[in-house]
């Protein structure tokens, strides 16, 4: 031979020493992964797993070495293992080529191998034979619910089919009943029918749907009634499109005491008998009672419609009357006064309650031009404090006021007008008084504490004067004094024309009394100096204001 194929030779027995190495190496782990182990000696053992008649792997329960039942979980590894038979049953294409490629004498020894006989494996004592399509014998556990998860884990395929093959055989095992049915032969119209009825089971029907309609009748009416209820309580209470109150720098400030604007007689005389705590317990058991007018309450009414005309002519008006309930009543009454002006329909927003104090130190505070009240005493202390304020009282007869027109009546002397006057006419007589005011006839006469609410007043009219609503304009004031005309008259109209104000109505009554004439006037409020001529007015049912300015006041005093 020659060296060439010496070598050769040499290359191809070196190359078949390597495929046989790498193919006992291959089948090696080929017999791990499968669980085929491959004895030295030639015998072969080979498990093949069991499957039923659908073809799912059927899975032994039992222990090999014991006849108690399997309880453990299922380990990590056991699809694992599973997977690995079911490859050993189907080999691969690969493992196919790479036999296929080994040397003849390779292949003769594993044929040899394939031939031989192995022993047969004994059947255990605690495992009968059982056909391929039966299912594995399933002992009495202990707990269901762990060999259910057991199957769900093992194969869930199986176990859900299996689930649904006990629910179609219970269904199938139920009994059928077998309900009656009326061949169609047997039907009747109702005409035909309604003769096997009893006569009363009609009457009884036929009596039960007027009866219905009836009582449907009554509670449609019933919530007719309630809605209308409904309705009327919220035309009471005030709008929710509340107009905001004036600033207090532009304002024209009305303080109003409780019992000058409310009738708090009852609560008033329960506190000069009983006292304090008598009173408040009083008036915090009766907060939801509604308080009655009193003497004021018709003249803030009129203020308020004054503000309603002039924001329809000016919607941005400041210059408007502000209303403030001033009193000392404490606290804890305020609910009962709060429920009162809602009931009313009050624009009333500023409230001051002292608690006992007496409310004249905020009289300043709150920009006042007019305070009214029921006490003479507290009046006293406001006009020494230089702001107009007067005494209410309640006309003695019921009296229709004017709803559309605030008037306001005026004396003159000590109300308009200072008290110079009534020092001559009480020091010296009505004689020097004529020739006093004949010879000053064109000086004016100094101011009095009303003076300001008058200009106040004339300063609105000019608003509605400006529209040109001077016959509709909503203030209307008058002067009534007991002045005589001829000899002091004149003086008196040169000094508002001098003050730059308009009076509506002059009358000079020559000392007749002003009861009569002030009952054709009607005025919310009647502004005098003399309590002579407040009674006088209070018997014909007028509203006065006792203003105490003046000699008069000193006299009496």
């Amino acid at each position: 031979m020659s060296q060439t194929s010496l070598k050769q030779k040499k290359k191809n027995e070196t190359g078949s020493r390597n495929s046989k190495d790498s193919l006992d190496t291959e089948k090696r782990k080929d017999s791990e992964k499968s669980g085929v182990r491959l004895s030295t000696q030639g015998s072969q053992e080979l498990s093949l797993p069991k499957t039923d008649s659908r073809g799912y792997v059927v899975r032994n329960q039992w222990s090999r070495t014991s006849r108690s039942p399997s309880t453990r979980a299922p380990s990590v590894e056991e699809p694992r293992s599973k997977n690995t038979s079911l490859k050993v049953e189907l080999p691969s294409s690969s493992t196919t080529s790479r036999t296929s490629s080994t040397s003849p004498s390779q292949q003769e020894s594993l044929k040899q191998l394939s031939e031989e006989p192995s022993p047969p494996t004994p059947p255990l004592p605690s495992t009968p034979p059982m056909p391929l399509d039966s299912h594995p014998p399933t002992p009495p556990e202990p707990f269901s619910s762990s060999r259910r998860s057991t199957k769900m884990h093992e194969n869930p395929e199986a176990w859900a089919h299996g689930i649904v093959r006990e629910i179609r055989d219970s269904r199938d095992a139920m009994p059928q009943r077998d309900y009656p049915r009326t061949p169609p032969t047997e039907w009747k119209a109702y005409t035909q029918r309604r003769s096997t009825y009893s006569s009363q089971l009609d009457q009884d029907c036929l009596s039960e749907l007027p009866r219905q309609h009836h009582q449907r009748e009554e509670e449609e009416d019933e919530d007719e009634a309630y809605w209308a209820s409904v309705k009327t309580l919220y035309e009471k209470i005030p709008s929710c499109s509340r107009p905001r109150p004036p600033k207090p720098k532009n304002a024209i400030t009305i303080a109003v005491s409780s019992r000058a604007l409310f009738n708090m007689v009852d609560g008033r005389k329960i506190y000069e008998e009983e006292g304090l705590e008598k009173y408040m317990e009083y008036q915090l058991n009766n907060e939801n009672v509604i308080l009655t007018p009193g003497p004021a309450f018709r003249f803030v009414k009129a203020l308020q419609h004054v503000n309603a005309r002039l924001r329809e002519l000016y919607p941005s008006e400041q210059d408007l009357f502000d209303i403030v309930l001033m009193t000392n009543n404490h606290a804890q009454v305020g609910v009962r006064l709060i429920n009162s002006v809602n009931h009313y329909g009050l624009l009333i927003d500023r409230f001051c309650l002292t608690g006992g104090k007496s409310p004249i130190g905020y009289l300043k505070a709150y920009l006042t031009n007019l305070y009214l009240s029921a006490d003479s005493e507290k009046v006293q202390e406001a006009i020494q404090e230089g702001i107009a304020s007067a005494t209410m009282f309640d006309g003695a007869k019921d009296m229709a006021y004017c709803d559309t027109q605030l008037r306001v009546a005026f004396d003159g002397d000590a109300v308009l007008f200072s008290d110079e006057s009534e020092h001559i006419a009480k020091e010296h007589g009505l004689d020097k008084f004529f020739q006093h005011e004949t010879l000053f006839e064109n000086k004016p006469l100094a101011q009095g504490p009303l003076k300001g609410f008058l200009e106040d007043l004339g300063r609105l009219q000019k608003k509605f004067y400006a529209k040109d609503e001077r016959l509709l304009c909503p203030i209307r004031t008058y002067l009534v004094t007991a002045r005589s005309a001829a000899s002091s008259g004149a003086r008196v109209l040169k000094t508002l024309r001098r003050w730059g104000l308009e009076i509506d109505e002059a009358l000079f009554l020559a000392g007749a009394p002003k009861g009569p004439i002030l009952v054709k006037i009607r005025p919310h409020i009647f502004f005098d100096d003399h309590m002579f001529h407040i009674e006088g007015a209070q018997k014909f049912g007028t509203i006065t204001a006792h203003v105490p300015y003046g000699i008069n006041q000193k006299m009496n005093n």
